[in-house]
């Protein structure tokens, strides 16, 4: 996909060096930037579109600019070749999402990719242990052929993700963009880094090159991100007290199975579910929808139906 982007680039005039950059001076004047074939060049304006699982971003730790990286964890994506005959009979198209009562696990899904199935965990620092942990449960094994091992994994990364943009990512002739600037919260990274170029171009073309135009310009667009992104937070941490509560997940796996009948302009909980775990809308807009009288209505229906269930089901186990 990178190259692919880098394609459309270079097709619209843009000149690429294949270098890997060593070197950031950003103290006075234009930026320059020493590669490691050892040449030296300034330029009228640095955009910064790294990401951040680089150690290149450590070279504007040491400039004397108020940069700072991003806030980060660690995450887990994996990927199983089982095949399209195989994927399609236990898994489906359909993107599958957990909501499990597992410390630590934020997101988990298991996302049907042609011959291969790629498996994504998110929460505080996931580790080999959290990843085993998930692997093993009924739910996910479920999702497998019989006799499958979560050991015959075909890739493995461990990428950072970012959970608070970076500190003043902008200043006379330059600016950083995408994950190393200011991402959304755990989704639509691509979405993001659209955004952010967008605003920094239409900044650089139309208004200056300066921190103050960045400032006045670019800034509010980051902003803007990041003021959704706490929100997000809000709702990762509604999303956790219902993974920690049996009645709740019964009561979420229920009114989504319900609305999969239904019209689909009226399956509210699908589509709040769809959009937090893809990044389809905004948070804001995914909280607000929670407050509809229909939405609070229906899951409060649920979850009185799966507390009366259970405790039916109490009973019963007792009467035994």
């Amino acid at each position: 996909f990178d190259a692919h982007i880098l394609g459309l680039a270079r097709d619209q005039g843009a000149g690429v060096i294949q270098e890997r950059v060593t070197g950031v001076n950003l103290n006075g004047g234009k930026p320059t930037l020493t590669t490691r074939s050892g040449e030296t060049e300034p330029y009228d304006l640095l955009v910064v579109a790294t990401g951040i699982n680089t150690a290149f971003l450590k070279l504007f730790e040491k400039q004397n600019t108020g940069y700072r990286p991003p806030k980060l964890v660690q995450a887990s994506i994996c990927e199983f070749r089982l095949g399209r005959w195989m994927i399609e009979r236990h898994l489906g198209n359909a993107m599958h999402v957990f909501l499990l009562n597992i410390p630590r696990l934020e997101f988990a899904a298991i996302i049907p990719k042609g011959d291969y199935v790629t498996v994504c965990l998110l929460g505080e620092d996931v580790d080999k242990k959290l990843v085993d942990e998930f692997m093993n449960t009924p739910e996910v094994k479920a999702c497998f052929p019989a006799g499958w091992s979560p050991d015959a994994r075909s890739c493995l990364c461990s990428p950072r993700i970012s959970t608070a943009g970076a500190r003043h990512p902008y200043g006379d002739r330059f600016v950083f963009i995408g994950d190393c600037g200011v991402t959304r919260l755990y989704t639509d990274g691509i979405g993001a880094a659209y955004r952010t170029a967008k605003a920094a171009a239409m900044t650089a073309v139309l208004q200056g090159i300066s921190a103050e135009d960045f400032a006045e310009h670019y800034d509010p667009a980051c902003h803007r991100i990041e003021n959704d992104n706490l929100i997000g937070k809000f709702v990762f941490f509604v999303t956790r007290q219902i993974q920690r509560r049996r009645f709740t997940r019964r009561a979420v796996l229920r009114m989504t199975a319900n609305e999969q009948t239904a019209d689909p302009t009226k399956r509210q909980l699908s589509t709040v579910l769809w959009d937090t775990f893809t990044g389809s809308a905004p948070y804001r807009e995914i909280l607000l929808r929670t407050f509809d009288p229909r939405f609070i209505s229906r899951m409060c229906g649920n979850i009185v139906i799966s507390l009366t269930t259970r405790h039916q089901t109490a009973a019963h186990l007792n009467e035994q």
